[in-house]
């Protein structure tokens, strides 16, 4: 877009900023900032480990059918949503936080304030996101301001770790309604994420007859076999742009000191910034494994005792890029601008947001207010200072890609 065109955005903001509605939605959305908090912390404490988040999606479930949302349900993969009906004249746009936390079932989860902070397991992420979004759904509930684009709010599942995306994978496999989508995060509304970094994930684990480190000796191991296959991945060359890594997260295997192991297991985790160089690098990887079982049978020549390998794929994040100076970036980056914040770009990273991206569809990740620390930590903390800007940033974003009726166009 031009910088003609991102004038026209920032006078769109202008002329919104004068809507007697628009300033009402802001001042309540200040207004809302302590019982925003209050919900945050409830919501927090609702364990909800990826892939048990059902408890806490009817809690969200059960606050989105408070605000007059129409259509509202859980789908078959666990996500909660109900849709606001605009004129039919704009875009309908998709704006949600995610339910899971990366805390084990059976983690104790309380609410202690410390030097004017919240600290929690997942009060920032994801707490901070389900709070925004349901206040900013109050603001738009109290205001009553008519839309021309639809939006759908909502909370998705499987955002973390091994969920490895599955709600929103879910929703963009059932729908071809969307035409972009805003997830929320923990951290400041200035930061805009527009990349998608993918990853690829496997649980390794090579097998053999094991037996006695002496008596056995000269048979084929399980952790040697292994061991080859980390010493050859540790010696592989990625680019630094589009930024590629490969590690080696966990291992375990083997039964005692004088034992030759008999079964060896690893996790791997592989990601880029470029889909291309994410496959180019799995595909030197998947090569690894399968040579070093072959390495480690050869070494000591014992077929009735071969090593075999299995790979099996855990994860699968697709990476995504879009131009930056999409529409849906200088909308949100004129909406902050509007309200006196620094908007800025940020780097690549892995967010419900990476779906859309990889699929074309316009889509954003961006910080819920407040400021946090020690994220997936026992010791996580939110700080309250100033948290509403995070919602009003998230209001007229919206409002800028869906259009007012009678008053401005969808920028989308």
């Amino acid at each position: 877009m031009s910088i003609i065109g991102m004038n026209k955005m920032e006078s769109v903001f202008t002329k919104m900023l004068e809507n007697q509605l628009v300033k009402e939605g802001l001042v309540f959305l200040q207004e809302d900032d302590e019982n925003t908090l209050n919900e945050q912390i409830e919501l927090t404490l609702v364990p909800a480990p990826s892939f048990q988040e059902a408890e806490k999606g009817k809690l969200f479930q059960s606050k989105l059918a408070s605000f007059g949302l129409d259509d509202i349900q859980q789908d078959r993969h666990g996500n909660v949503f109900g849709i606001r009906y605009g004129t039919g004249k704009g875009p309908r746009i998709f704006v949600c936080a995610h339910l899971d936390t990366v805390f084990p079932e059976g983690t104790v989860i309380t609410a202690e304030w410390k030097d004017g902070k919240v600290y929690a397991p997942g009060i920032s992420d994801d707490g901070r996101g389900l709070a925004a979004v349901l206040t900013v759904l109050r603001a738009f509930h109290k205001t009553n301001i008519e839309t021309e684009g639809d939006i759908i709010f909502g909370a998705t599942v499987g955002e973390e770790g091994l969920g490895d995306l599955r709600g929103v994978k879910g929703l963009f496999k059932d729908r071809e309604d969307i035409d972009a989508f805003i997830s929320l995060e923990p951290g400041t509304p200035e930061e805009i994420t527009y990349l998608g970094t993918g990853s690829h994930r496997y649980h390794v684990t090579y097998k053999g007859s094991g037996g006695h480190s002496f008596g056995d000796f000269g048979i084929p191991s399980a952790i040697h076999a292994l061991g080859r296959a980390v010493s050859e991945m540790a010696d592989l060359e990625t680019p630094l742009d589009p930024k590629t890594t490969f590690t080696v997260g966990t291992i375990t295997g083997g039964t005692s000191v004088n034992t030759i192991a008999q079964e060896a297991s690893m996790m791997v985790d592989l990601r880029s910034n470029s889909q291309e160089e994410l496959l180019q690098l799995e595909e030197k990887v998947l090569v690894i494994l399968e040579k070093a079982a072959e390495e480690e049978n050869n070494r000591w020549s014992s077929e009735k005792t071969a090593i075999e390998v299995v790979i099996k794929q855990v994860g699968n994040r697709p990476a995504g890029t879009q131009d930056p100076e999409a529409a849906i970036v200088q909308t949100v980056i004129a909406a902050g601008k509007s309200i006196g914040l620094i908007p800025v770009r940020s780097s690549a990273s892995s967010t419900d947001s990476n779906v859309p991206i990889s699929l074309g569809i316009p889509a954003v990740t961006l910080g819920a207010g407040g400021a946090c620390g020690g994220i997936h930590t026992l010791e996580e903390y939110f700080d309250p200072k100033d948290a509403y800007l995070g919602p009003q940033n998230l209001f007229l974003t919206i409002l800028g890609l869906v259009g007012i009726k009678d008053s401005t166009e969808p920028l989308l």
